[in-house]
């Protein structure tokens, strides 16, 4: 017998070779018609896959993760069943599920796919679901696996089969489809009831732009209607909160071919609404002890050889600039932390100087593929907020806290209240992704450990995700609509200062080598605005909005007293602007509303002589008529309030 233990603690024995739907059915076939998958040692299995030995087991269903995971995984090879019965002789990639729903990238050779052929795949997944198939995994030799791909001509899937080992392949088939796939699986097709098929887009072979451009189908699928209607609803909210078409409206950022792709332009009022978040957080640095540095926008190849990012990220940069000297090449950089180092190498440095904090808003730059890049989330030239902190060992988790109440403040300001923190470690399999000691990676998690649990952080802990030289805090933040973003994060590095041979003078007279912290509360400031501008709509809080009222005179005789209310609101140090147009009033407040302008002030014959204004609040409407003092000392009530959001 084999000894089966619970999440509650609980253990029980069965025969070897049962199924978790075997343990589920045991339980209560309520539970077995629920669960899509289980967690078997904490490795998510089909719920056929027989189980020989002693094992800790939890049932996944659409509740968990895991579950959904795998839910559209399984989706993906049903739209793949769909594809291949619809288009006969279609070439299959990869079918991943992603956060949220699944993808498969396609060849279809000459034919094409458009938005109109999606509701016919999606009937043809709704027909082949009804029919029940089970998802069968079979092991196969890769002999087999390999005539079978050949047989249909399959290069995409040959390709993946030159990476695997025999011994370790296997096939999943539902009903009369067959492909190469680790798993898991959801038990049958019955339990996918509500397909949709979002989109269509391009997509390189592996990612590499070199490669043929494939077709990526984009579907997402429910166990119920209801749940895929109240999905869709959620789609059109995030429709109209998306930062290209408010950034467009609101005349906050643009692009030019002529430029270059994923890098954009800031129109005036993006550039005031940047300013804006920059001199709110420059003021924090100030008031916590950062100095500010500024490091030019290429750095020579040697520099980024030490740091590792040429080793690291070197395929990810722009080509090297070469300059007329032999062998000399210079890169756009794609970090600013080697520069930082180099700052802090340039004079000897005691123990009575650290901590020493060097913040810059400094601009980097990746070669982001064509295919990747999606408006302000994914650029390819971007502005950090970027610190770096020197420190000795016993001073790391008190200026990692430190960090932590920072960006905490940050969020709070913005309205992020919802997020988690997510500790990104290495991954304990692939060590070649990495740089530095056992020992100081070692040393470098527990300090990020002990410091999220001291600040009590709602926490989760991810292998695989740290960068190349250190732990990270990665702050995970859910906007207004419940779309997760990853935002600020803080991180421990002891192997640049390893690299670049950082010093101090200890109490000793000896020298040590100190410990770097690398911290970016808005993460960049064209990804953080981004996620501004769809959590909030456009309707910025008051103190960030690049124009935070118009003066709307109802007709041209009243222009000058318009102008009169401007002059005293611009004096007060306020962004006001006047709409002088020959307009009526109702068209001029429309306009403002949609511009999402915080205030109106409306001024006519009664105003002007009582030297007034009449006051509106953005989507509030009228809140009354005031004396220009009144409405300053309003406005700047709230601007003061920096947590005030509509």
């Amino acid at each position: 017998m084999i000894n089966v233990s619970f999440p509650d603690g609980a253990v029980r024995q069965f025969e070897p070779g049962v199924t978790s739907m075997e343990i589920a059915k045991s339980i209560s076939e309520g539970l077995a018609r629920k669960v899509l998958a289980a967690s078997v040692n904490s490795e998510v299995w089909d719920m056929a896959r027989p189980i020989n030995n002693d094992v800790s087991i939890k049932f996944l269903t659409w509740d968990d993760l895991e579950g959904k995971a795998t839910f559209w995984h399984s989706s993906a090879h049903l739209m793949a069943e769909a594809l291949e019965a619809v288009y006969p002789g279609v070439k299959l990639g990869i079918g991943p599920a992603i956060e949220k729903g699944f993808y498969y990238d396609i060849d279809l050779g000459d034919r094409q796919i458009n938005e109109d052929d999606l509701r016919k795949l999606e009937l043809k997944m709704v027909e082949l679901g009804r029919q029940n198939n089970a998802y069968q995994r079979r092991s196969v030799p890769k002999e087999e696996a390999v005539g079978y791909f050949s047989s249909k001509d399959d290069e995409y899937k040959l390709e993946l089969l030159e990476g695997l080992q025999d011994g370790h392949i296997t096939f999943y088939t539902q009903g009369g489809f067959t492909d190469l796939c680790r798993g898991p699986h959801i038990p049958h097709t019955g339990f996918i009831k509500a397909i949709k098929l979002t989109s269509i887009a391009g997509a390189y072979w592996r990612g590499d732009e070199k490669r043929k451009m494939l077709t990526r189908i984009y579907g997402v699928t429910f166990p119920s209607q209801k749940e895929l209607d109240e999905y869709l609803l959620f789609l059109e909210e995030a429709k109209k909160r998306d930062h290209r078409k408010l950034g467009k409206e609101l005349e906050l950022f643009t692009f030019s071919e002529k430029v270059g792709l994923g890098l954009p332009l800031w129109l005036p009022k993006g550039a005031m609404l940047r300013e804006r978040l920059q001199q709110f957080l420059q003021k924090l640095q100030m008031d916590t002890g950062y100095l500010p540095v500024i490091t030019p926008h290429i750095g020579h190849k040697n520099l980024y050889v030490t740091s590792g990012h040429y080793e690291k990220y070197g395929k990810d940069s722009f080509q090297p600039i070469k300059t007329p000297v032999e062998g000399e090449e210079f890169f756009l950089k794609p970090m600013n932390c080697p520069h930082h180092c180099e700052i802090y190498k340039s004079s000897p440095r005691s123990y009575k100087d650290l901590p020493l904090r060097f913040a810059e808003f400094g601009t980097v730059y990746r070669y982001e593929q064509h295919g990747e890049l999606h408006g302000l989330t994914r650029v390819r030239g971007f502005t950090q907020d970027d610190a770096h902190l020197f420190c000795r060992a016993e001073q790391v988790k008190d200026e990692f806290k430190k960090v932590i109440d920072m960006v905490l403040y940050v969020l709070e300001s913005l309205d992020f209240t919802d997020f988690t923190a997510q500790i990104s470690l290495r991954d304990t399999n692939d060590r070649d992704k990495y740089i530095g000691s056992d020992e100081n990676w070692a040393i470098a998690e527990q300090a990020i450990i002990e410091a999220a649990a001291e600040k009590n952080l709602n926490t989760v802990t991810v292998y695989g995700e740290a960068a190349f030289y250190g732990p990270k805090l990665d702050f995970m933040v859910r906007d207004a609509i419940g779309r997760k973003w990853q935002l600020g994060t803080i991180q421990v590095d002891y192997n640049l200062p390893e690299r670049f041979d950082l010093t101090y003078i200890g109490e000793d007279n000896a020298k040590h080598r100190p410990v770097m912290i690398h911290r970016a509360p808005f993460g960049s400031l064209e990804r953080f605005i981004a996620v501004l501008i769809e959590h909030c709509a456009g309707k910025f809080p008051l103190w960030l909005a690049p124009t935070q009222a118009i003066v709307l005179p109802i007709s041209d005789k009243y222009i000058d007293y318009a102008n009169e209310v401007k002059a005293k609101m611009t004096k007060a140090g306020l962004r006001v602007e006047t709409d002088e147009r020959n307009e009526k009033i109702g068209r001029k407040i429309r306009e403002a509303e949609m511009n999402k302008i915080p205030y109106m002030f409306v001024v006519g014959e009664k105003e002007m002589q009582e030297e007034k204004i009449a006051v509106r609040r953005q989507s509030k409407g009228d809140i009354g008529v005031k004396t220009m003092e009144e409405v300053i000392a309003l406005l700047n009530e709230e601007i003061e309030n920096k947590r005030a959001f509509d």
